[in-house]
């Protein structure tokens, strides 16, 4: 896709979205920490689901590790993988209170190193609680990036490094939330809405889609 046309792909879904969030419910970046280790192979409804009545009573490491493995689990069971991800969850708190005064580093590096915590979930802390401009690589963005021919790449760190180079600077602390959200809700992945895209005519996804009859 030429610079032009990234550019104008960019601009047309922040036009209709100036304000890009993630879907995942947190009050602090704590729990927002918590979620995305939770919305791995999880959906976001899911995840809110689950963690409405544990936010309300964990907020902190030192609560977390309170509550204890079996407590999360009563929580969490809905969830998929609950099992591993409530270890998790108690690992990485435990290392939060001993090493980071109970703060979350600012520091993507460090991030993947707790337990639980991949590349895509340290991105999506960077850029949603500290505002790093990092692109965390999801199965939507995946999808789009290579459907679309905005950064087409055989893995999810090659779609990553293809955006970081290519994305424009005004939009390159919001893109991952735009792109996570298009490939969710409109260019989704068995049947594209390609009728209703804004970026239709950029797209060099060809069997575009016919609106319904």
């Amino acid at each position: 896709m030429k610079k032009a046309d990234i550019f104008e792909f960019y601009r047309r879904l922040a036009e209709l979205n100036p304000d890009p969030r993630t879907e995942l419910e947190y009050g602090n970046d704590y729990q927002l920490l918590v979620a995305v280790v939770l919305s791995a192979q999880a959906t976001d409804v899911g995840v809110n689901k689950a963690t409405r009545a544990l936010f309300r009573d964990v907020k902190t490491p030192d609560q977390m590790v309170a509550l204890g493995e079996e407590g999360l689990k009563a929580h969490i069971k809905t969830i998929g993988l609950f099992n591993a991800k409530a270890k998790n969850v108690i690992a990485l708190s435990e290392i939060l209170v001993r090493d980071f005064g109970g703060e979350v580093p600012q520091d993507r590096d460090i991030l993947t190193q707790l337990p639980g915590v991949g590349r895509k979930t340290a991105n999506v802390v960077m850029n949603t609680a500290f505002g790093a401009e990092t692109f965390a690589v999801d199965t939507h963005i995946f999808r789009v990036g290579n459907r679309t021919g905005l950064a087409p790449g055989k893995t999810p760190l090659a779609v990553e490094q293809k955006l970081d180079k290519q994305t424009p600077a005004p939009f390159r602390r919001d893109a991952h939330h735009w792109l996570i959200l298009h490939g969710r809700y409109i260019c989704k992945a068995r049947k594209p809405e390609c009728w209703r895209c804004p970026v239709a005519d950029l797209c060099r996804y060809k069997p575009k889609t016919p609106p319904p009859a």
